[in-house]
């Protein structure tokens, strides 16, 4: 029966959920599943992301499991929209997606020294708006349309523009901030990167991109990059 399919595969998920909750906080013994969730959300961005959706997934479960009239009866049926909803929560938390699987990709970088006429170029053919600066493998700093924006307007006279083209190390110190990025393993899932950027513009610290390496060092190669607009594409 189709009714029987949906209740089966709502509490299939759920179940599994549990065990999962179970890992994160490293239960030893029974815990309620609203407290699991209450201690997970803590560590995991990810259970903090569906924290109203679980609890409301307990409630419905309690009903299914505990209001059952008959094996061939549940008097709580779960809509079908509800137990994909709980069924893909279920796959993400089992096997988030990382950073380095999702945004790994050639990241062009540039040198100190390069001059903003090479920059202006990238843009006008790449449409990129962060520019990673390096002097030979040592990182210098990220560059953002807003910085050369700024570095025009402050080196404008009057209604001309200087005469001298600047490198890309005059453009840095138009940046508003010297901290407008971060360093990130490319272990880390893409949640955890998504918390990353939330709680850098609640402390007043927003990171324009994080640069993905091996292990989140700035000496390591760059391999991938995260922007604010890469993380809203994310459901």
């Amino acid at each position: 029966m189709i009714q029987m399919q949906n209740s089966n595969r709502f509490l299939t998920a759920f179940n599994r959920i549990d065990h999962t909750l179970r890992d994160i906080v490293e239960a030893k013994d029974f815990m309620p599943f609203y407290r699991l969730v209450d201690q997970a959300r803590k560590k995991n961005p990810l259970v903090r992301k569906y924290e109203d959706d679980l609890r409301s997934y307990a409630d419905l479960r309690n009903a299914i499991v505990h209001h059952r009239t008959s094996t061939e009866f549940v008097i709580a049926e779960p809509h079908l929209k509800i137990v994909e909803k709980i069924e893909h929560i279920d796959e993400v938390l089992a096997k988030p997606k990382l950073v380095g699987q999702l945004f790994r990709k050639r990241v062009m970088t540039f040198q100190i020294n390069d001059s903003l006429n090479h920059t202006l170029k990238v843009i006008r053919k790449r449409k990129y708006t962060q520019f990673p600066v390096y002097e030979g493998n040592l990182f210098k700093g990220l560059i953002t349309t807003v910085g050369i924006t700024n570095w025009l307007a402050t080196s404008m006279s009057g209604n001309h523009l200087p005469k001298q083209v600047p490198t890309l190390q005059d453009i840095l110190q138009h940046e508003k901030s010297s901290a407008n990025y971060k360093f990130i393993s490319r272990y880390i899932t893409i949640y955890e990167a998504e918390e990353i950027f939330k709680q850098g513009v609640e402390r007043g610290r927003r990171f324009e991109a994080l640069l993905i390496t091996e292990n989140g060092k700035p000496h390591q190669k760059l391999i991938g990059i995260v922007t604010p607009l890469d993380i809203m594409k994310i459901d």
